[in-house]
């Protein structure tokens, strides 16, 4: 039987284990690194590019949606406009009596002897223009206009005596307030030159 002796220090056999096993500690602790670096890398890259595809159908939503809110605008600004219209409608329905009522009532509450030259209204206000017999007519129109529902508050605003075929007759220009619901612009009609006569 053969005898084997062992020259080599045991310290430095021990000394080389141990670094040949500290090498491989570290190969796989680098392996192992390099592993998670690669598989952070990957979550990473997926988890942008997933949030990449939300940010595009996000914008693609929000773009929609900015187009829907444009169409309701214009909706809007069409029903806003029919609104608009109907109201308006509505009140030439409401005042169309009210226009019949002021002139059937300017007629009603002329006395004889006067003649209307012309009839002018700014919202509630009426100027009135006429030529009368006599002062006195004048005088009686006034009272009519005060009496009457639809009128209040009427003043003579200027009153010019003249000579027109040997009679005397007096240039008048008189205000009142109207009372009905008809408004400036739907009694237009009553703005321009109107020759009222008994």
């Amino acid at each position: 039987m053969a005898t084997r002796i062992n020259l080599l220090d045991w310290r430095a056999a021990r000394r080389a284990r141990r670094k040949q096993q500290f090498l491989t500690l570290l190969g796989l602790g680098i392996g192992a690194s390099a592993a998670l670096l690669g598989l952070g890398y990957v979550t990473v890259t997926e988890a942008v590019a997933h949030q990449q595809s939300r940010n595009q159908y996000l914008s693609t939503q929000i773009s929609d949606l900015d187009k829907q809110i444009k169409e309701i605008q214009e909706l809007e600004k069409v029903k806003a406009n029919l609104v608009s219209r109907m109201n308006v409608i509505q009140q030439l329905q409401e005042s169309r009596s009210a226009t019949v009522h002021f002139f059937d009532e300017i007629v009603n509450t002329l006395p004889d002897g006067i003649f209307l030259s012309s009839v002018k209204q700014s919202g509630q206000s009426v100027t009135i223009e006429g030529i009368a017999e006599s002062s006195g007519r004048i005088s009686a129109y006034l009272k009519n206009l005060d009496s009457s529902p639809w009128f209040k508050d009427p003043k003579l605003v200027v009153i010019k005596t003249g000579e027109k075929n040997k009679q005397r007759n007096s240039e008048f220009t008189l205000q009142v307030t109207n009372l009905t619901k008809a408004s400036g612009d739907e009694t237009a009609e009553a703005s321009g030159r109107t020759e009222v006569k008994p």
